[in-house]
């Protein structure tokens, strides 16, 4: 159903709302609402033009909301219709937070409800809504990060609502448990620091100047919880991105006033660690992974082995994208959603996201930039997939971090004259 449309920068922007099922195995029982916006040229609104469905990195993002037609969707108007999907639990589909979830009932219900947010949901959400769009007619699809783990779940349980798949940054391991993944990354997390402190080089001593005082002193953020040395830590989340090192050091470099810790720097840690506008990117951080078993907090149990990464060391290191026990204690958009994602954690018996078969057999073009240094999604993972999954085209660079596509429109450029090439 169309609810609004509106015109800018010579972009038509078309809001669409479905409702569908919260358990797809159950259509007729409970539903939620999803939530996409479609964009198309203003000169070629009644062009014949395919539709390209943007898959958000994450997980729990809601897709872009580009206020002008620069940057990669502006590339993607000159060919596609584009369309941006809130995944559910997200945006404007029905969202997921403190808010919403506690209305479930306790920490069970909570969870079992938490269940029907993997991907295989997603893809089921898109495939009701590219019949809705797009009748019988294939999409393309572009899957950054996480996206690019849907494209496989898409690949494995309904090729055919493909015609060509594009990924950047997420070609993922359908074999590769949590812990395999978390052994790889926190060695790139550490490769990553070693190239931060290298061009800043007095941060180092800084970050742990400031760790020690977080030990020792109830510092507070603007929403009034007491920031930890770990909570601080966790600052390296973006040090996979080229934007971040700058944005980091800036932000360090005003920590102090005296011997205290300055409300600038306190606001701007809060505005990098608050998961109150994306609170399932830590819920499900490693439920993506989940196969036939628990991760039971893998993140957790790769850092305590890693004495490297001790936050009271004098050769302080950040670390990356990992999600622990604690930020559900200490983050106010996460405590309610304490109890249940501990049961999700322990949870055994999680059904496959991948058909390893289906892939090996696949038959749909798919061209997936890899960066040969990414920080999140390891490139010994994406080069194994590439070559176990059929009709993958890969593209190895070193030009790019993990978000290259953000960084700039060459990425899917590149992609799509691969695609062009194959005719």
């Amino acid at each position: 159903m169309i609810t609004g449309s509106f015109r800018q920068h010579g972009v038509v922007y078309t809001d669409h709302v479905l409702r569908v099922p919260l358990d797809h195995a159950n259509p007729s029982g409970e539903t939620i609402e999803l939530f996409a916006r479609e964009l198309v040229d203003a000169s070629k609104v009644d062009s014949e033009l395919p539709r390209l469905l943007y898959l958000q990195g994450g997980p729990g993002g809601k897709a872009v909301r580009p206020a002008n037609r620069g940057g990669f969707v502006g590339r993607a108007l000159e060919d596609y219709r584009v369309v941006l999907l809130d995944q559910r639990g997200t945006g404007r589909s029905t969202p997921v937070n403190r808010q919403t979830l506690p209305r479930r009932g306790d920490a069970a219900a909570q969870a079992g409800y938490l269940t029907h947010f993997r991907a295989d949901s997603i893809v089921a959400d898109a495939e009701l809504l590219r019949r809705e769009l797009a009748g019988s007619a294939p999409w393309d699809t572009l899957g950054q990060s996480y996206g690019g783990f849907i494209t496989l779940t898409y690949l494995s349980t309904a090729p055919e609502g493909i015609r060509r798949a594009f990924v950047t940054g997420g070609l993922s391991s359908p074999t590769a448990s949590a812990a395999d993944v978390y052994r790889l990354t926190f060695d790139r997390i550490a490769e990553r620091n070693g190239r931060y402190f290298d061009r800043y080089r007095h941060d180092r001593a800084l970050a742990a100047r400031i760790a020690g005082h977080l030990a020792e002193h109830d510092v507070r953020l603007p929403t009034g919880e007491r920031l930890s040395p770990r909570r601080f830590q966790g600052l390296g989340v973006g040090l996979g991105q080229r934007s971040s090192f700058d944005a980091l050091h800036f932000l360090l470099d005003e920590a102090f006033v005296g011997d205290e810790l300055s409300d600038t720097f306190l606001a701007g840690v809060h505005a990098e660690v608050s998961l109150a506008t994306r609170p399932l990117y830590a819920v499900f951080q490693e439920l993506i992974y989940n196969q036939g078993a628990a991760s039971d907090w893998a993140a957790e149990r790769e850092y305590q082995q890693r004495a490297a990464f001790a936050v009271d060391r004098p050769d302080f290191l950040f670390t990356g994208e990992t999600y622990h026990p604690f930020h559900f204690a200490e983050d106010p958009a996460l405590v309610p959603l304490a109890a249940a994602a501990q049961l999700l954690a322990r949870k055994p018996d999680w059904p496959a996201l991948y058909d390893v078969d289906r892939l090996r057999r696949n038959e749909v073009p798919v061209y997936a930039a890899i960066y040969h240094d990414d920080m999140y999604v390891p490139r010994e993972l994406s080069l194994a997939t590439a070559d176990l999954v059929g009709n993958v085209r890969p593209w190895i660079t070193s030009a790019y971090q993990h978000d290259g596509l953000r960084e700039t429109p060459a990425v899917l450029d590149t992609l799509l004259r691969m695609a062009r090439e194959d005719g």
